[in-house]
């Protein structure tokens, strides 16, 4: 599944009792996509790790009460019954056999011995997959069986919507636009390689230096060599603020770029500055000179950076002369 939809599974199925598993390759935002379910429902989270587990850390340790031994529960699981909020087991099928056979029946029973999971709690998972090169342990039947699973697709469209709202460098955007395909790397040789969180990690490296030129030596051991370098020459032949004001400045007359690659220099550029209302007003007026396909791609990205973009009257005029091509 796509992160957006599984979002929207996970906001489907979270007044149900039925535990989700979700699989993908490090570095695409599993735990993301968990952390923000929990606070846009205004839920406690809890983030489990669980190969830093012991076999015994979930039963708790007997202490003597009234001639009997009683098991206390560790601190780390919730206790108030009316509490609210996601038990999220990170890294689960990192942890060895013993450690998983520990999780049965909580998982499934939603209890461990004389500790019982509050009922407004939702239990979710997420691991690595062998394919990965992960450090990982066969997940046993009985508890992947306890789990409904769900696997994660990396989607550059539902990563460029994410980006946008999350100040992600445009030169970043705008080459990832170009080379969707370095998004998310097969894992080599090489510590360092292309996911969606090393492209963020490029992102604040950037904002930091102010170029992928200065800080050329770190994003190689930040993406890979390769897909540093490819940023690097994109950055040098394409992406040119300067040309960018200049066309924000005299939107109905300045020449647009014709290249592919300046064009989407160009969408990424505006739309991480959609707060600005000049901005704002100029890509509006240029909704109407840019080849339609970038058009729209233009108008959903300005309006994930601000909704301000709607009220423009070039957007509005946009949309009733092109509105088939939003659906």
């Amino acid at each position: 599944m796509r992160p957006k939809r599984i979002a929207e599974v996970l906001d489907r199925l979270i007044d149900q009792h039925w535990p989700a598993f979700i699989w993908g390759p490090p570095g695409v935002g599993k735990s993301a996509i968990v952390k923000e379910l929990a606070l846009d429902k205004g839920l406690e989270l809890i983030d489990v790790r669980s190969s830093l587990l012991d076999p015994t850390d979930l039963r708790g340790v007997p202490a003597i009460i009234d001639s009997k031994a009683v098991w206390c529960p560790p601190s780390f699981l919730p206790s108030d019954p009316a509490s609210s909020g996601i038990l999220f087991l990170d890294e689960i099928n990192a942890a060895p056999p013993l450690v998983q056979a520990s999780l049965y029946q909580l998982v499934l029973d939603r209890r461990i011995g004389e500790y019982e999971l509050p009922k407004n709690w939702w239990i979710v998972a997420a691991g690595n997959r062998s394919t990965d090169k992960s450090v990982v342990f066969r997940l046993a039947s009985a508890l992947a069986n306890r789990f409904m699973h769900i696997d994660f697709d990396v989607s550059l469209d539902d990563w460029k919507s994410w980006a946008v709202s999350n100040r992600i460098h445009p030169t970043v955007v705008g080459f990832l636009s170009l080379r969707p395909e370095l998004l998310l790397e097969q894992v080599g040789d090489s510590p360092a390689y292309a996911t969606p969180r090393t492209w963020e990690m490029a992102s604040d490296v950037i904002h930091r230096f102010g170029s992928a030129a200065e800080s050329i030596d770190l994003l190689m051991g930040t993406v890979g060599e390769g897909p540093a370098a490819e940023l690097l020459a994109y950055e040098k032949t394409k992406f040119r603020a300067d040309k960018f004001e200049k066309i924000v400045a005299k939107p109905k007359t300045e020449k647009l770029p014709e290249d592919l690659s300046e064009v989407y220099a160009l969408t990424a550029w505006l739309a991480y500055r959609a707060d600005e209302v000049l901005i704002r007003q100029a890509a509006a007026v240029l909704l109407e000179r840019l080849p339609a396909e970038f058009a729209v791609i233009v108008a959903r990205d300005m309006i994930k950076g601000s909704m301000s973009f709607m009220k423009e009257p070039g957007y509005k005029e946009f949309v009733k002369s092109h509105g088939e091509l939003f659906v």
